[in-house]
């Protein structure tokens, strides 16, 4: 427990860091927005002689943003929060969509030269749930459990990156960071570390390498949205292929009010599994702009 919580104390003086660089000039300009999501379906039948199955499904989500300017630094703060739902029959409700995802970067824009193009820059990103996720149809673990067994839970695991390093802004709807990163797996619950390669008698794995991150957002067309974002790390002394986490949210409005989102996320960790982990989601429902 104590290594865990100083893993989280690194990321927060990180946030205060990149506070603290900012207080320090006056002249600032902030740029915020904050999103509620409600998406959700149903489908009932009655007497219905072809057949099918009585299904409701609910997800609420929330997406935020914050950008800082001044006249040497920019300071980048993104939330998102999902969390959804899924019923079918008389089967209980059943968790379908879960993630927190924080990320925090502070620039140095005041460079000149070669530090004008490639900025010296300092991020920070977690990567966790909110509720337990269990599986239907098999003990991963092999300890011959009654189904379905936990597999997950809130910080078990979460993903926490510490990076140095600079960026490079050629436009403005893409961005790409390469640094010297430091990345935790945290898994709190003790039963279920070897699930993600974390040794039972630790709470979380540490390692150190080169990480590169990718950020692309762009607006297709007059309502269709599109944001991309590439994590790659690749831990020292590894003969693996570099961790990745590829996530993609596309983003139609229909009106003011009404989206239509499709959203796809491919991960691939060797600790974990040899495979590539996929999760799609596409969903209808109200969005209301808080901010």
């Amino acid at each position: 427990m104590l290594k865990s919580t100083a893993v989280g104390a690194v990321f927060c003086a990180m946030i205060m860091l990149s506070g603290s660089a900012l207080a320090q000039d006056a002249d600032t300009t902030w740029t915020k927005s904050l999103v509620g999501r409600l998406s959700g379906a149903q489908a009932g039948f009655s007497n219905w002689a072809e057949g099918g199955v009585n299904t409701l499904a609910l997800t609420v989500g929330l997406d935020g943003k914050a950008v800082r300017e001044t006249a040497s630094w920019t300071q980048s703060n993104e939330l998102r929060f999902s969390f959804g739902l899924v019923r079918q029959d008389t089967l209980a409700f059943r968790k379908a969509e879960d993630l927190i995802r924080l990320r925090t970067s502070l620039t140095y824009t005041a460079g000149e030269g070669v530090l004008a193009t490639f900025q010296p820059t300092m991020a920070a990103g977690l990567r966790t749930q909110f509720a337990a996720g269990k599986n239907f149809e098999k003990d991963p673990l092999e300890m011959g459990r009654d189904l379905p067994v936990k597999v997950s839970d809130f910080f078990s695991p979460a993903t926490i990156t510490q990076t140095v390093g600079l960026t490079w802004d050629p436009n403005s709807w893409l961005t790409q960071r390469v640094g010297f990163a430091a990345k935790e797996t945290v898994v709190l619950i003790e039963e279920l570390r070897s699930l993600y390669g974390v040794n039972m008698d630790e709470s979380f794995r540490a390692e150190f390498g080169i990480e590169a991150y990718t950020d692309l957002e762009k607006q297709l067309a007059e309502n269709v949205h599109y944001k991309s974002t590439l994590g790659l790390f690749a831990a020292f002394g590894s003969q693996d292929a570099p961790d990745m986490i590829w996530e993609n949210a596309i983003a139609m409005k229909v009106n003011s009010s009404l989206n239509v989102n499709f959203e796809w996320t491919l991960l691939y960790d060797k600790d974990v599994t040899a495979d590539i982990q996929a999760k799609e989601v596409f969903s209808v429902g109200f969005s209301y702009a808080f901010l």
